[in-house]
């Protein structure tokens, strides 16, 4: 529902005394103080009332005045006295007289972009080296409340026209005349004057309230003639009272615009402030006529104070008017491949869908028609709200084929979206190319529950993995520079050159001062730095054979696992070993899912432990004087990704951190503005629901998106999404081995109750763990076409048996939103249910502790056992101040234990923790339970055999 502007009637006009005057004019003078005041009044109740409602309803209007003009000054203050009575907030932007266009422009765009600003107004005269139309059209129409923008000026003109503002003088004569005359319908009026300031628009106005109207000009031969036809005359030429008694019908109505000063020796100030009218000599034929002063001047800024709350109203209006306009599915039998799917529906212009979300223009960054970048300054314009409905989408343990979790996640918002009509919002990872061109394919979904443009999606983006590619690599260059260097130079040549001296003054960079304070050396100029401190700082010390820091390339490369640097000849006898990474596995990654905002990936960038010295300390970015550099590489990266669902309804795609070395989920940045999109101000605003999803079997993603992700972000879920297969519940009940790339045999294609029965203790064990964290569940089953109704209804009845809220058959993929609804309708009753969020183990307890917990409270197991080397990190990291971290599991996805041939719920089984590492500046540990690969290698047939443009240039072979 819109918020109305709910106005009081206005006070009806006093005319003005005329014995207080002491002239006898048969005119009534129109009372422009006492109307204006009537308006002022009409705002001030109104703001009043909407406040109580919403307190955060805040109009503003901002002034820009150039120069010290005193008339411009006189005015600017009269205005902010009128704004700070109604409760306007009034922002004065002071400028030299001798500022640039340029730079004037500037303020303007600043005033533009703030979105706590609904009205801006350039205070008139500008200095003559300014062009003052430049400067009015650089205003967002939007926030033209003097009404004088191209935009707003066309649109009056145009009778089919709807201007967002009128210009407030001559809105204020329209204003003035109503309350003079019952009817101007038919009325013959005349305006003197053409100026784009008040004539012009007044006749526009006139017509527009279908007066006759004449406009009048110095050119216009036999003046008098036409205004002593006229019912209304309106002036406005800057003549002192240039129009005569004679010149005027008898029982017109006069709005005298002019204000001339004149010699008056009677007077104090030697002059005295008359019209464009002879105000006593009209008086006596005219039936109304406004005075000056007292006339239309105030009429002026109480026009420009509704304008300020009506544009404030619309800004608020828009914000609250989510209302996505779905895009209709076409479904074919059979299904046919994704990238058939995909390309077959036309996506809607992503900045449509920003505008239905109430997104401001300086909110989103458009990359090209179907993708934007969200700025984190939504965050701030809708701190105010109410989260949104916050829900994970997990899985049990998977198949190698997977099981639709992207597909699942998907096929709910749309059906929440597009058939259930409620705002919805998925926000999911961005996929790496490596399993996108290796075995498993993209990550979009699939059928018709897809993100699209599918292509776009799974590849390229808007560029955040090449941004953490570039900024991983820059690190690690750095590592092996420093160390190059340090090796090949004396310590005072080393510092001077860290620290080189500018027109002769040696200076440090900020950066460095984070190393001297954390060397305790308190000192800021190198010059006080004795021979000792020299050597603390310039020399890290790095030992190589600590190095964890790895470069990265987002393809599936196996010969990169294992590479040795320092090769060529400039760099004889500075040569080692180290390897690749895949891009997702980098730490910069993780930081990217899991900073708060800009400045926290600052700080989270730059506390990264790359290695350790030789004497044991911990050597981070920031100690390499990098992670100011790293924050430039992704300030853009940052940003979440706007994309769309098949059905048009918003994905946020952010960040994709590897599921196993580290956290496996979407950005907290995106969960979060996703939230306060979909959230609601406390009025009649219904929540949404934010649906994100976590990476591989509920044992990792989901454990790693309560402990840790919920942790950093305080967000608490109302509900889990548990999606289950026919076919993996199989496999876990003693089935045949599932094998990508083979047939599935007959297992799983026939009706199998027996091997179903057994392999559901995995669903229960999952539903059991989700249970643990205090929240609601519901199991989805996502619905393959061989499956048979004995076989759902069996997963049903033990999901229930096993404590889940509800388990619903979904059949999303070929269907759609439309296959979801039941899903969608149980998951919006799990989320009003009553929740007692909790985490599983303190963040105090001892690191040894807290591996314990999850691998006997969610893995089942009947402990750890930790190998010397595990001890012997955990001894450093307790030491190094890092045992405070949350735990991050390095496990295979394929079973509870760490043995993927383990299926089912195994027991009896002991968890070895070979090795600890530290990802200190996401802020996690992670034990590794096997031999993780971190570098996937090519299958013998790669995806990328099918991948290929076709004729017209569209990419085929994706899924």
């Amino acid at each position: 529902m819109n918020l109305l502007l709910r106005l009081p009637a206005l006070t009806p006009l006093v005319p003005l005394s005329r014995t207080s005057r002491n002239i006898m004019t048969l005119a009534s003078p129109i009372d422009g103080k006492a109307l204006a005041k009537s308006v002022r009044t009409r705002v001030k109740i109104t703001l009043a009332e909407t406040r109580e409602k919403y307190p955060h309803f805040n109009p503003h209007l901002a002034i820009v005045q150039v120069g010290g003009r005193e008339d411009s000054s006189l005015y600017v203050k009269m205005k902010e006295k009128a704004a700070n009575e109604t409760g306007i907030l009034f922002t004065h932007e002071k400028l030299a007289e001798s500022v640039s266009q340029s730079d004037l422009l500037r303020k303007v765009k600043e005033l533009n972009n703030r979105h706590d600003v609904h009205g801006i107004l350039i205070q008139m005269p500008l200095p003559k080296h300014i062009d003052e139309a430049a400067v009015v059209e650089a205003i967002d129409y939007q926030k033209d409340v003097d009404g004088f923008h191209a935009m707003n000026i066309g649109n009056m003109a145009k009778r089919s026209g709807q201007p967002l503002f009128l210009p407030c003088t001559p809105r204020g004569i329209i204003e003035l005349l109503k309350h003079s005359i019952k009817d101007i319908r038919g009325k013959r009026a005349v305006v003197l004057g053409r100026s784009d300031i008040v004539g012009t628009p007044v006749a526009s106005l006139l017509a527009a309230e279908d007066a006759t109207v004449t406009l009048c000009h110095s050119k216009t031969e036999n003046v008098q003639d036409i205004i002593r036809e006229a019912d209304i005359v309106v002036v406005a030429i800057g003549k002192p009272e240039y129009v005569q008694k004679d010149w005027v019908k008898p029982g017109a109505v006069v709005i005298d615009v002019g204000m001339n000063a004149i010699e008056d020796a009677t007077k104090k100030a030697g002059q005295r402030w008359v019209g464009d009218v002879d105000f006593n000599g009209v008086s006596q034929v005219a039936s109304a006529i406004t005075p000056v002063p007292g006339g239309v001047g105030p009429m002026t800024v109480a026009m420009l104070l509704e304008n300020t709350l009506i544009s404030a109203k619309r800004f608020f209006d828009r914000s609250r008017n989510r209302s996505i306009q779905p895009l209709p599915l076409q479904l074919v039998e059979p299904v046919p491949s994704d990238i058939d799917i995909a390309v077959s529906q036309e996506p809607r212009n992503v900045q449509e869908i920003c505008q239905e979300l109430g997104l401001s223009g300086n909110e989103y960054e458009l990359y090209g028609q179907t993708k934007a970048k969200i700025s984190l300054d939504v965050l701030k314009r809708l701190d105010y709200r109410q989260d949104g409905k916050y829900i994970v989408v997990a899985g049990i343990t998977p198949t190698p084929l997977g099981e639709g979790k992207s597909t699942t996640t998907i096929g709910l918002v749309q059906a929440l979206g597009a058939h259930l009509d409620k705002v919805a919002f998925a926000c999911v990872r961005q996929p790496s190319q490596g399993p996108t061109f290796g075995i498993k394919g993209g990550a979009a979904g699939g059928g018709y529950s897809q993100v699209i443009p599918m292509d776009e999606f799974n590849l390229h983006l808007t560029g955040d993995i090449h941004a953490v590619t570039a900024a991983n690599n820059l690190l690690a260059a750095a590592i092996d520079a420093r160390m190059f260097h340090e090796a090949t130079q004396k310590d005072k040549a080393l510092f001077n050159r860290l620290c080189p001296a500018k027109k002769g003054v040696r200076t440090f960079a900020p950066v460095m001062l984070k190393r001297l304070q954390k060397l305790g050396i308190n000192k800021d100029k190198p010059e006080d730095l004795d021979a000792d401190e020299i050597r603390r700082f310039a020399r890290l010390d790095i030992d190589p054979e600590t190095i964890t820091w790895q470069r990265v390339v987002d393809v599936n490369d196996r010969f990169l696992r294992k590479i040795s640097i320092g090769q060529a000849a400039t760099e004889k006898g500075h040569e080692r070993s180290t390897g690749y990474d895949i891009s997702v596995a980098s730490e910069v990654m993780a930081i990217l899912a899991l900073a708060t905002d800009l400045k926290d990936m600052r700080d989270r960038l730059g506390r990264m432990v790359v290695a350790s010295s030789k004497a044991g300390d911990p050597v981070t970015a920031d100690d390499i004087g990098i992670g100011g550099a790293l924050t430039v590489l992704m300030k853009d990266a940052i940003k979440p990704n706007l994309m769309q669902t098949l059905e048009g309804t918003p994905v946020l795609v952010h960040a994709g951190p590897f599921a196993n070395i580290a956290h496996g989920n979407s950005s907290v940045i995106a969960d979060r503005i996703a939230l306060k999109l979909a959230g609601t101000d406390g009025g009649d605003m219904e929540p949404g629901y934010v649906v994100t999803e976590a990476g591989f079997g509920a044992d990792m993603g989901m454990e790693k998106f309560f402990d840790i992700k919920c942790r950093v972000s305080g967000l608490v879920p109302d509900a889990v999404v548990l999606v289950a297969t026919v076919r993996a519940l199989k496999m876990h009940g003693g089935a045949p081995e599932v094998v990508a790339g083979k047939p599935l045999p007959d297992a799983y294609t026939e009706e199998n109750l027996e091997f179903l029965e057994k392999g559901c203790a995995n669903l229960m064990k999952h539903v059991e763990n989700a249970k643990k964290f205090g929240v609601s569940v519901v199991v989805a089953i996502n619905r393959f076409t061989s499956d048979t109704q004995a076989e759902l209804d069996l997963i049903r009845a033990k999901a229930l048996e096993a404590g889940a809220n509800d388990a619903i058959a979904c059949n999303h993929w070929a269907k759609g939103g439309a296959g979801a609804i039941d899903l969608g309708e149980a998951v919006i009753k799990a989320c009003d249910r009553e929740k007692q969020f909790n985490f599983l183990y303190d963040l105090e307890q001892p690191i040894e502790a807290k591996i314990e917990q999850i691998c006997k409270k969610i893995y089942g197991a009947d402990g750890i056992e930790l190998s010397d080397l595990a001890k012997k990190k955990i001894e450093t990291y307790t030491a190094q101040g890092f045992g405070d971290l949350p735990i991050c599991m390095a496990k295979t996805q394929y079973s509870f234990s760490h043995d993927a041939n383990l299926k089912g719920v195994p027991t009896g089984f002991t968890v070895p923790i070979r090795d600890i590492r530290a990802s200190v500046g996401a802020g996690f540990l992670y034990p590794l339970l096997g031999a993780m690969q971190t570098m996937p290698g090519l299958p013998t047939r790669p995806c990328f055999f099918d991948v290929d443009l076709d004729e017209d240039g569209q990419v085929v072979g994706l899924f």
